[in-house]
């Protein structure tokens, strides 16, 4: 992490965000017998957010090669998702995310989320991430700046997703609000690109109808 931090030159943006149809949504869909037994959280629908800003802007998921000088684009997206465990931080890795749907996302999440908490995530269920999402949000945090993870380009934050006042159509009203932040490579990932990665996965979330 500390070559990561000195290495690559990091820039953060971050955004604050209306989740309310979102939060609608996985309560609708929870209460869908289709969905018994599925752990539909906040989390997974950050996950399925961010899925599809990679899928918009293919260029965040990338690393850079320091041996030859180059960025290497990956063409799948290994989603890396942070969790704590008894010997601390562990970034398991969801292969092939792009190629799943909600509930097999939502199964993937809290399976990797329980094999990190009981302490029996392997080496080998680390490796070969592209991108990654923490969520600082389950410790009451609203947002941060998150160090990328070695050998990727960019880490979504997701900050704690709580009711507060926002102006809707004029009126101040009580919505269901959070902060993203996006860290990412500058000599991966201009502010271009990594503007329109948090702006695409926010863009999700505040209206989930955007996403078809």
């Amino acid at each position: 992490m500390v070559a990561s931090a000195f290495g690559a030159p990091h820039v953060t943006e971050w955004v604050q965000v209306d989740v309310t149809r979102t939060m609608k949504l996985l309560e609708r869909l929870r209460r869908d017998r289709r969905y018994q037994g599925v752990k539909l959280s906040p989390l997974t629908a950050v996950a399925q957010a961010l899925l599809v800003a990679v899928r918009r802007n293919p260029g965040i998921n990338a690393s850079y090669d320091d041996t030859a000088g180059e960025i290497v684009t990956k063409h799948y997206v290994n989603l890396g998702i942070a969790a704590a465990a008894p010997r601390g931080l562990m970034v398991p890795v969801i292969r092939d995310a792009e190629r799943m749907g909600l509930v097999e996302l939502a199964e993937a999440v809290t399976a990797l989320a329980e094999t990190a908490r009981a302490g029996r995530t392997q080496p080998a269920e680390m490796a070969g991430g592209t991108s990654t999402i923490t969520n600082v949000g389950v410790f009451g945090v609203d947002g941060g700046t998150p160090i990328i993870y070695p050998g990727q380009s960019a880490i979504l934050a997701l900050g704690q997703v709580a009711r507060r006042p926002w102006v809707v159509k004029g009126k101040v009203r009580a919505r269901w609000v959070t902060t993203l932040a996006l860290s990412f490579d500058h000599r991966v990932v201009d502010g271009d690109l990594g503007s329109r990665v948090l702006a695409d996965t926010a863009a999700v979330l505040e209206d989930p109808a955007t996403a078809l």
